[in-house]
């Protein structure tokens, strides 16, 4: 009986380190996921920003034929796809990649995200560039610049073709959901153009201002996609650990009451066997 309690007792043991862990991750991703959260509104003033400043140069009265509406040619073009860095987040990178799934055929593919590219190979999707996330949020503008930077090799290597986006969103009532975004090229009428009685006064051509005020916007789209999906993994990761804490509380629960139940059954028997050589000495 004495085993059968050690025995539990290191169970016990086991399962309160193993709610250590859980604690501290679950404390990691919380504070990863309250720290991205907190550069959205930033990003976002950013690109809405950039997307003022097109609108505005689009009163400029310099053709703008250097920033065609429709990609040329039949090519299906690039896919930039936001993934999950690391594991312990359930189902979310096995969701990012089912959910992408229709995007992926036949484009070329830039994945973000170590755990999801592992996947994406294991399911025989050939990823021509990827990326790490990394694990602090304020380094995603230097993740965004890579990620252009590639963007920017396969532009120059095709010409405009159509470049897209996909990745996670979360919100509490629904958990992930996948965005899907057109990146390039830029459509100029969706951007609203500029009410103001004069057009901006600029020292460049129409063309080149567009030009450079199309690769901020691009940048602040990707810097949101990112950040997007760090908070993300991260909630996705918390809501992870939230369950398996809950499992773990259960477990230990269960083996604490039958450490008691044990210990009952062995004090039970001491008394019975104290007893019956009690009697015997009579």
């Amino acid at each position: 009986m004495s085993d059968r309690l050690a025995e539990i007792g290191h169970r016990i043991e086991t399962v309160r380190q193993l709610g250590a862990v859980v604690n501290a991750m679950q404390g990691i991703a919380a504070q990863r996921a309250q720290q991205a959260r907190a550069l959205l509104p930033a990003v976002r003033r950013y690109a809405e920003t950039a997307r003022t400043a097109i609108g505005q140069a689009r009163r400029l009265d310099e053709p703008l034929a250097r920033f065609p509406a429709r990609a040329v040619g039949g090519a299906r073009g690039g896919l930039i796809l936001f993934g999950a860095e690391q594991g312990f987040a359930g189902a979310f990178p096995e969701q990012l990649l089912d959910g992408a799934a229709a995007d992926m055929q036949d484009r070329h593919i830039l994945l973000i995200g170590a755990r999801t590219a592992t996947l994406a190979t294991e399911r025989g999707l050939r990823i021509a560039w990827s990326a790490s996330m990394p694990s602090k949020a304020d380094a995603l503008p230097a993740l965004a610049t890579s990620i252009i930077d590639a963007l920017y090799d396969y532009l120059d290597e095709t010409g405009a073709v159509p470049i897209t986006m996909a990745y996670p969103v979360w919100s509490s009532g629904k958990g992930v959901s996948i965005v899907r975004a057109s990146l390039l090229p830029l459509d100029l009428d969706t951007f609203p153009a500029s009410t103001a009685d004069l057009p901006p006064l600029v020292n460049i051509n129409a063309a080149d201002l567009i030009g450079d005020l199309t690769a901020e916007y691009v940048f602040a789209q990707i810097c949101a996609a990112a950040v997007e999906t760090f908070v993300a993994e991260n909630e996705a990761r918390l809501r992870t650990m939230a369950t398996a804490r809950s499992h773990i509380d259960r477990k230990g629960e269960a083996l604490r009451l039958e450490e008691r139940l044990t210990r009952q059954d062995q004090i039970t028997s001491e008394v019975v066997e104290l007893s019956g050589g009690r009697h015997r000495r009579e």
